[in-house]
């Protein structure tokens, strides 16, 4: 490991709005932000430039980004200290770990930015909006909470909306060109590392949101069409 990112590493256990694995904390956030607003969790948050910038925008929310990588979350944590952002936060863990760290009903909006879409089909169950882990974030959800995935990759995106029609979910917005549109609402206008890297490529940003069925999630009954045969539906 580099010098920088031992550095970094060390720097973010100082940081008062960075949890490492910490314990106890399910139900008690509201302790840890001193207020009870509610909780919009940044998953696979990367550097947290979308954490920060949901921070600036809605500071009568409380925005946590969650990656396991800490040299990555620093940066997000440095800038929100930087600004004063008193409702942002990093928790350094698994995403499969969630339910060690929130009561149910706890979290308020998911978002999901440019994450990786593990293309090769065997690894389609790492994929954060498979069936799997929506039925590690269902329970965790507040009553009319929402899930937004913001991606580059179509294949990702296509998924998703398979997901979503399978699994009963309600489909709230479907954006196949983000910056297509006249003009970009403010939340989408936020960008990420990746993000960046990706418009100068001249690649496509596609937005969903959607909220999860109220009856439990049984991933392991819900069938999915494979990519190969969700791409031979659009010819």
């Amino acid at each position: 490991m580099g010098q920088k990112k031992l550095e970094r590493f060390a720097e973010i256990e100082t940081f008062p709005n960075v949890l490492i694995y910490p314990e106890g904390m399910q139900g008690k956030w509201h302790e840890f932000f001193h207020n009870n607003n509610p909780v919009t969790l940044e998953l696979a948050c990367g550097k947290g430039d979308y954490t920060v910038g949901l921070a600036r925008l809605f500071p009568e929310r409380n925005i946590m980004g969650v990656d396991l990588k800490g040299n990555r979350i620093w940066r997000g944590a440095k800038t929100a200290l930087d600004e004063k952002l008193t409702n942002a936060a990093f928790l350094r863990t698994q995403i499969d770990k969630l339910n060690n760290y929130f009561a149910p009903g706890e979290i308020g909006e998911i978002w999901i930015t440019f994450p990786d879409p593990f293309l090769r089909q065997s690894k389609s169950k790492k994929r954060l909006t498979h069936p799997k882990f929506l039925a590690l974030y269902q329970p965790l959800l507040a009553p009319g909470a929402t899930i937004n995935l913001k991606t580059d990759s179509e294949e990702l995106y296509e998924f998703t909306k398979e997901v979503i029609q399978q699994a009963g979910c309600k489909l709230i917005e479907n954006i196949s060109d983000v910056y297509a549109l006249q003009p970009v609402p403010a939340l989408l206008q936020i960008q990420t590392h990746y993000e960046r890297s990706h418009l100068a490529d001249g690649r496509t940003i596609r937005f969903l949101k959607f909220q999860l069925p109220e009856a439990p999630l049984d991933w392991r009954n819900i069938k999915l069409a494979t990519d190969e045969e969700i791409a031979d539906r659009k010819g």
